[in-house]
């Protein structure tokens, strides 16, 4: 069985790329935080390579900005490549089939504007 289960923040602005295809294919990276602290006493985060496809990478660029938190579930994909000096390199990714949105600069900002206008009143 290869599933993945993530939850964590994504560091950049979402970019769709098209390709020749027609197909539109987004790479994100989500920076998830370990449950539990090193021997520092601090908490480790891993920083996770995901590829979104077609309707999903076009929710999560609609939707979703730098910071906000996502749920993704999907599979783990390795490809190997070489690289620009003709080594051999693994790559190992998380090909995302489906997409949660937990929290989102416009809900954040929608609730804040809210907030502020019950105040007034």
């Amino acid at each position: 069985m290869n599933n993945v289960m993530l939850v964590g923040r994504l560091t950049n602005d979402i970019e769709i790329r098209t390709l020749e295809s027609g197909k539109n294919v987004s790479s994100i990276q989500l920076a998830v935080t370990r449950p539990f602290k090193n021997i520092d006493g601090t908490y480790d985060t891993d920083f996770i390579e995901c590829v979104l496809w077609d309707e999903l990478a076009e929710n999560i660029r609609e939707y979703c900005k730098k910071g906000d938190t996502v749920g993704v579930r999907g599979r783990l994909q390795t490809e190997l490549y070489e690289d620009k000096e003709g080594k051999k390199r693994k790559s190992t990714q998380v090909i995302v089939e489906k997409l949660t949105f937990l929290t989102s600069s416009t809900s954040q900002k929608e609730e804040k504007d809210n907030q502020n206008k019950k105040k007034k009143n």
